[in-house]
């Protein structure tokens, strides 16, 4: 059976994966980013919370509001003074109710739900950037997964050349049975690491779609980003940790729900207070008596003296909610400073020692691949397409460096609720260019 040469093979992939890029779209990071505030079920669950809490404020100002009722009924009925006969005994009441005096417990229900509302708004801003961030990993995974399907269909192809040529040497009596059978299960290998690549590949488009929420598997174009962002100067840690602590909004909302659970114990302590409601009330009925009237008004006063236990327990209730919310505010406080840290670290060794390595990597595989070049050209013994396979893993590597800062960026960027940038200069972001 004739092979086709290792050119004509390499030119019929790289025409394949020409067509098939042909048809497809380009998408780049920002196409992808302004998925976040398209629907999403993680960002849609956000939504609907912060959409409740906006609901329970709303009902809570309007609590004291004024209440009108209308009661109407047709019916019939007999005494005494009818000769136990049945009558009519039709009416319709309009009725309006209003607090005006309720010991402060509607404004602890209010000032209570308006601190809910701003913590799930908070939450609501925390929820895109968590959005944006899967977004972006999602996408810098299908870049590097594209890069290890490159490397390895070339690795792959290396391996066919070399197995196809000792076939030759084999059928000619050159090459001995086992080191034929040897290169058979080199290109085996590599055929199948391949194959595990591209299902991996697959993996990754789909993690993508679904992340922007797009039906089936994702065959857009990725646009590899310049990532000019990535050399952003980097704060000092003491003015990090001082912004996170006043601007996060994972905190923020913490803080806001404490806010609201004091005010909620507030209200559950007023329980025994008095309060004062106005109401009026105009009347039409079928059967007139002398106890009925037509128009009234007053004013009720109610003192609620005794309640059992029921108003020590709703204030034991929300006190327990409070010290939950505290606890949970001090490990969400504790484990954001350590992250913030390794944040903060991560970013100066990657761009620092991590960048400068993958640098010089690829810089050496650059210059092994044009020595490579330059011998095939001269017909010396020479595997250029290895030294373009490893080529391609320094490049990866190199890349890699970049989309795993830029994401420290951006995870540092949801844990300030803003560009770390435009805080004040860092003083240290110098002792990254030191070796």
């Amino acid at each position: 059976m004739k092979y086709p040469s290792r050119a004509a093979a390499a030119f019929l992939l790289a025409a394949c994966v020409a067509a098939a890029g042909a048809h497809a779209q380009r998408l780049t990071l920002e196409d992808v980013l302004a998925y976040a505030d398209q629907p999403h079920p993680d960002f849609d669950l956000a939504r609907a919370r912060h959409d409740g809490a906006v609901a329970e404020a709303r009902l809570a100002d309007s609590l004291n509001d004024f209440r009108v009722t209308l009661d109407a009924s047709l019916r019939s009925g007999r005494n005494a003074l009818y000769d136990d006969q049945f009558r009519p005994d039709h009416f319709a009441r309009l009725n309006a109710r209003r607090t005006l005096f309720d010991s402060g417990r509607q404004q602890a229900a209010s000032q209570a739900a308006a601190h809910e509302r701003d913590a799930q708004a908070a939450h609501l801003l925390d929820a895109r950037a968590q959005r944006r961030l899967t977004l972006m990993t999602r996408f810098f995974d299908l870049l590097l997964a594209e890069m290890r399907d490159v490397a390895e269909t070339e690795r792959m192809a290396v391996a066919w050349v070399e197995w196809d040529k000792a076939k030759d040497r084999h059928d000619v009596g050159e090459l001995a049975q086992w080191r034929l059978a040897e290169l058979e299960a080199r290109f085996q290998e590599a055929l199948a690491q391949r194959n595990e690549v591209r299902r991996g590949l697959r993996e990754k488009r789909l993690a993508l779609a679904q992340a922007m929420n797009r039906d089936g598997m994702l065959l857009d174009e990725l646009v590899d980003p310049a990532l000019r962002d990535n050399d952003r100067k980097l704060p000092d840690w003491e003015v990090l940790l001082a912004a996170v602590r006043d601007h996060s909004p994972r905190l923020r909302a913490q803080r806001e729900l404490l806010a609201g659970a004091r005010q909620r114990i507030n209200g559950a302590r007023m329980a025994y207070r008095p309060s004062v409601e106005f109401e009026a009330e105009a009347a039409a009925w079928k059967r007139q008596a002398t106890a009925r009237d037509d128009l009234r008004a007053g004013i009720h006063f109610v003192w609620p003296l005794w309640q059992g236990g029921r108003a020590d327990a709703d204030v034991a209730r929300e006190q327990a909610r409070l010290h939950e919310l505290q606890a949970g505010y001090e490990r969400d406080l504790h484990a954001m400073e350590l992250a913030l840290r390794e944040i903060w670290e991560e970013i100066q060794w990657l761009r620092g020692s991590a960048r400068r390595d993958a640098e010089l990597r690829e810089r050496h595989r650059d210059l092994a691949l044009e020595r490579a070049r330059a011998e095939y050209e001269m017909e010396l013994k020479t595997d250029i397409g290895n030294s373009m396979a490893e080529t391609q893993v320094a490049r990866l590597n190199r890349r890699a460096v970049e989309y795993r800062l830029a994401l420290a960026w951006a995870r540092l960027e949801a844990m300030l609720g803003g560009d770390p940038a435009a805080l004040a200069p860092s003083t240290t972001t110098h002792k990254e260019q030191q070796p």
